[in-house]
This record gives structure tokens, sequence and C-alpha cells, in this order.
């Protein structure tokens, strides 16, 4: 099964300029949980509700001026469209992350593959097993 056959398409992303206040807005509106973040064409990281939470409240900077860049997960992982589900899975539980921006063969981002969306689409033992591993603690 191909990525593109489970992932969710029409992901928008924010530019790293973006205040934190209208990023969760849109998680909130959207019922997500990241938000990638672009500058110039390029993903260059990726808000979860995670570094609201983590970065954007514990840092002793009014959460009202924060923006993406500020919070942001530095860098980006990903996975092309076309690529086997089970690619995906293991850059996932390699880094231990939940959400894939998903690009095309234009260096594109098309979608998002979620661990909801292989829950969704593959047999309940292999993506509890999935769960499993993306859920570790970090060492």
């Amino acid at each position: 099964m191909k990525v593109k056959d489970v992932m969710h398409s029409g992901v928008s992303w924010v530019e790293p300029g973006t205040k934190l206040s209208a990023i969760a807005k849109q998680m909130q509106a959207e019922d997500i949980g990241a938000v990638p973040v672009g500058e110039n064409d390029r993903l260059v990281g990726m808000v979860t509700d995670r570094d609201i939470t983590c970065r954007g409240l514990t840092g002793g900077k009014s959460p009202e001026k924060l923006t993406a860049r500020d919070v942001m997960t530095k860098g980006i992982t990903f996975c092309r469209e076309n690529e086997e589900v089970d690619d995906a899975i293991r850059i996932m539980e390699n880094k231990k992350i939940r959400r894939l921006p998903v690009i095309n063969e234009d260096k594109r981002m098309v979608g998002m593959l979620s661990i909801g969306d292989i829950s969704h689409s593959l047999p309940q033992e292999l993506s509890g097993e999935v769960m499993k591993a993306v859920s570790a603690h970090h060492r």
C-alpha cells in the first residue's frame, strides 16, 4: 500500500512569523495536532501541540508575542507519496514521530501521514505495534 492511499491531503502550512495564537486556532478548527512551517517555498519545521505547551508556555516569554519560529521543531522529516506505507512507518518508528509531511516528486507537500491514518488502514495488530514504537519514551 502506498502512502498516498493512506495519508490525508489538503494540508496547509504557516510561515515562521505566524503568531502562536493563530496556529493554535488553526489546530482547534481543523482538529489537528501539528502544522508544518514553510519559508521560501521549503518546509523548515513543524509546530505541534506539544511544542506550544512545552516551548511556548515555559520559556518565560508572553505567549501572545511568540511565533512559529520561536517554538517549532526545526528541520523536517518527511516521506514521499509513492513510498510504501511500511517504509513511512519505519521512519516514524526510528524518529519517534507521530506525523509525517508527505511530498510528491516535485518536492511539494501534498498531505500528512499520521498514526491515526495508519491505524485506520492497517490491521489492528500492526497499528498497535507502530503506536507502541512511536510512543516509547525518548532516551
